[in-house]
C-alpha cells in the first residue's frame, strides 16, 4: 500500500468538521424535522444516482430478498433517527442532542448482549456506566434550565437508540454489498419511509425558504456525502481505533459551530457530563478495539452514516 498523496490525518479532520455541520444546518433552517430529514437523503439519492447506475447497478442482482428485507428495515430506522434527533434539535441545545447521539457504541454494546448475547466485559461495563453518568448529568442539567430541555434529551436518546438499531439489522448486509450499493438502498428506502412520514403528518414538501434549500442541498452534499466519503477513505490509512476516537469530536466541532452561528453557549452540566460521556465512549472503544469488548458485529467500522 504506497504513501497517499495527501496526509490522511488531515483528511481524518476535514472528514470529522464535515459531519459536524450536520446540526448547525437543522438548527437554521426553518423547516419541519421529517421535511429536513427526507430532503437530506433525497438530494443524497439524486447526487449518488449517476455513480450508482455508472457502477454498481449489477450488484442488485445478487441481493438476496432477506437482504432487501434487512436493507428495508435499515432504511425506516434510519428515516426514524433523523426525525428524532432533527426534532430533539428544537427542544434542546446541539451540545447536549450531539453528544447523548453519540452514545451509539453504548447502545450496541447493550443491543449485541440482548439479542446476539455477545459477553460483557468488567472494562466494557464499566466504561459504559461512565458514559450514562455523563448522560445523566447532562440531562439533569437541562431539567434545570426547562422541561422541553429535558424532553429534547429523551429525543436524541431515542435517536441514538433508532441508529444503532440501523446498523444492527443492516451490519450483515454490508459484510455481502458493496459500501455504495447497500447506502444506495437504504437511504433510497429512508427516502420512501420519510416521504410517506410527511404525507401522513401533513408536513408541506413547499414553499420554503431560498436559504432552507440551500441548507437541504448542504446537508446531502458536506456531512452525508463528503464527510462519509472522505471517513471511509481514511479507513485504508488509518485504524479504525483512531477514526472512532476522532469521530467522538464531532460533538466539540459541532458546539463550536453552535457558538460562532446561532449563539448557543454550554452551561457547566453540559460541558461537565459532556466531557464524562465523551470519556466513557473513549475508554469503550478502546477496550473493544484491544478485542477485550464485545459489540464485534460494529467491530470492524465506526461508525461512518449516522450524522
Amino acid at each position: 500500500m504506497g504513501k497517499p498523496k495527501i496526509n490522511p490525518y488531515f483528511v481524518l479532520a476535514l472528514g470529522v468538521i464535515a459531519v459536524s455541520t450536520s446540526a448547525i444546518f437543522v438548527k437554521v433552517s426553518t423547516a419541519p424535522s421529517g421535511v429536513i430529514a427526507f430532503y437530506r437523503l433525497f438530494f443524497s439519492v439524486l447526487l449518488m444516482l449517476p455513480i450508482f447506475i455508472s457502477k454498481y447497478r449489477a450488484e442488485l442482482k445478487l441481493i438476496t430478498k432477506r437482504d432487501w428485507g434487512l436493507s428495508a428495515v435499515s432504511g425506516i430506522f434510519l428515516a426514524f433517527h433523523f426525525i428524532l434527533w432533527f426534532e430533539s434539535l428544537n427542544y434542546t441545545s446541539v451540545a447536549s442532542s450531539t453528544v447523548l447521539v453519540t452514545l451509539q457504541p453504548i447502545f450496541a454494546f447493550v443491543g449485541t448482549y440482548f439479542f446476539f448475547k455477545e459477553r460483557l466485559s468488567l472494562k466494557a461495563i464499566f466504561s459504559g456506566l461512565i458514559a450514562v453518568v455523563g448522560s445523566i448529568i447532562i440531562s439533569w442539567g437541562d431539567f434545570k434550565i426547562s422541561g422541553s430541555a429535558l424532553f429534547g434529551d429523551i429525543l436524541a436518546l431515542a435517536a441514538c437508540a433508532f441508529i444503532t438499531f440501523y446498523l444492527l439489522f443492516g451490519q450483515s448486509v454490508r459484510k455481502r454489498v458493496s459500501i455504495i450499493t447497500y447506502t444506495f438502498i437504504v437511504y433510497v428506502i429512508s427516502t420512501l419511509a420519510l416521504f410517506l412520514y410527511i404525507m401522513a403528518t401533513g408536513e408541506p414538501l413547499y414553499p420554503y425558504p431560498k436559504s432552507d434549500w440551500l441548507y437541504f442541498l448542504l446537508l446531502a452534499i458536506i456531512p452525508t456525502l463528503l464527510g462519509h466519503t472522505l471517513l471511509n477513505w481514511v479507513v485504508k490509512w488509518v485504524s479504525t481505533s483512531m477514526i472512532s476516537v476522532a469521530i467522538l469530536f464531532e460533538p466539540v466541532g459541532a458546539t463550536l459551530l453552535a457558538y460562532y452561528v446561532v449563539g448557543e453557549t454550554v452551561n457547566l452540566s453540559q460541558g461537565i457530563g459532556g466531557m464524562v460521556v465523551l470519556l466513557g465512549i473513549g475508554l469503550f472503544i478502546y477496550d473493544e478495539r484491544k478485542g477485550r469488548g464485545t459489540v464485534k458485529l460494529l467491530k470492524t467500522k465506526p461508525n461512518l452514516e449516522s450524522r
